[in-house]
C-alpha cells in the first residue's frame, strides 16, 4: 500500500534535498576530528531544548492541544524552541498534527499508519501530500499572529544563526553535533510517535485508530510514547496515566504550575 500511495503523489524534491543534506552532514560526526565531549554535551542540551521543551511541551501539548495555559511570552519562547527543531514552522506543524488527530489512520491522515511503517515514519514528508492545503482551516488561532508568522517564514535562517553561534563557541564539532546530529536525532525520535506508536506497544483505551502506548518511544520523547492514552484523551496535559508510565513533560508542566507559570491544566477523567 505504501508503494501505491507513493506512486499517486509527486515527490517533493525540496524536502528530499533538505533531509538528504541534514542526514549527510550528520555522518561527518564519525570522523575523530569532528568529535569532542563538549560537542556531544551541546547536542544533548539542544535535544532537550528543541525536542523536549520545543516540540513536546510547546508545539504539541501547549499550542496544538491547548492542554494548559501560560503567559504569552512563555508560549512564544516555547514556540521558538520548537522552531529550532527545524521540523517546519509552527503553523505547518500544528496544522498537520491537528489533521492527524481529526483523521487518525484514515486516508486523510498525512501519515496514515495503515500505509506502512516507512510511510508513517518519514515517507509521507517526501511527497506532496494533499493535507497541506487544509492547514489554514486548522490553524486559525495562530495563523494571523505575527510571531508565529515570523517563526514559520524564517525557521531555517534562525537555525543558520544558531549554527554561526555554535561555530564561534566550539568550531565545526559544535556545528556538526549541535545542529546536524541533533536534528537527525530529534527528527527520528519525533517521527517514532507517528510510526512506532501506531505499531508497537499496548492499548489501554479505545481510540478508534491504531495508536499504542510504547515505553521506549516515551523514554526518547519525554513522554510522548503513551500515544494511545493521548489519542483517547487528546486534551489531557498528562499522557502517562499509570504510575509506571513515565512522563517527563507532565512533570515539567506540574513544575510550571507550582511556579505559577502554567494554569488551567486539562486532565483525563481518571486524574
Amino acid at each position: 500500500m505504501t508503494v501505491a500511495t507513493s506512486n499517486k503523489l509527486s515527490l517533493d524534491w525540496v524536502i528530499i534535498a533538505y533531509m538528504g543534506l541534514i542526514h549527510g552532514v550528520a555522518l561527518l560526526a564519525v570522523f575523530p576530528s569532528n568529535f569532542s565531549w563538549g560537542a556531544v554535551g551541546v547536542a544533548f542540551v539542544l535535544y532537550w531544548i528543541t525536542g523536549g521543551l520545543g516540540i513536546t511541551l510547546g508545539f504539541h501539548r501547549l499550542i496544538t492541544h491547548r492542554s494548559f495555559e501560560v503567559p504569552k511570552i512563555v508560549e512564544y519562547f516555547l514556540a521558538f524552541c520548537g522552531t529550532l527543531a527545524c521540523e517546519g514552522g509552527p503553523i505547518e506543524w500544528v496544522g498537520q498534527h491537528r489533521l492527524h488527530h481529526k483523521y487518525s489512520d484514515m486516508e486523510q491522515d498525512p501519515h496514515d499508519s495503515n500505509k506502512g511503517f516507512w510511510w508513517s515514519h518519514m515517507g509521507w514528508m517526501l511527497h506532496k501530500v494533499p493535507s497541506k492545503a487544509e492547514i489554514p482551516r486548522y490553524t486559525k488561532d495562530i495563523a494571523d499572529d505575527p510571531v508565529y508568522q515570523f517563526l514559520q517564514k524564517f525557521f531555517i535562517p534562525i537555525q543558520v544563526v544558531l549554527g554561526l553561534f555554535l561555530y564561534w563557541l566550539g568550531g565545526w564539532p559544535f556545528v556538526i553535533w549541535g545542529i546536524f546530529v541533533r536534528l537527525v536525532v530529534v527528527f527520528h525520535f519525533t517521527w517514532f510517535v507517528n510510526s512506532a506508536t501506531h505499531k508497537f506497544g499496548y492499548k489501554s483505551h479505545e481510540s478508534n485508530d491504531r495508536s499504542t502506548n510504547c515505553w521506549w518511544v516515551a523514554l526518547l520523547t519525554f513522554g510522548e510514547g503513551w500515544h494511545n492514552n493521548h489519542h483517547a484523551f487528546q486534551y489531557s496535559a498528562r499522557h502517562g496515566l499509570e504510575w509506571w508510565e513515565l512522563d517527563i513533560t507532565w512533570m515539567t508542566i506540574r513544575l510550571l504550575e507550582i511556579l505559577g507559570i502554567a494554569s488551567n491544566i486539562k486532565l483525563a477523567p481518571k486524574d
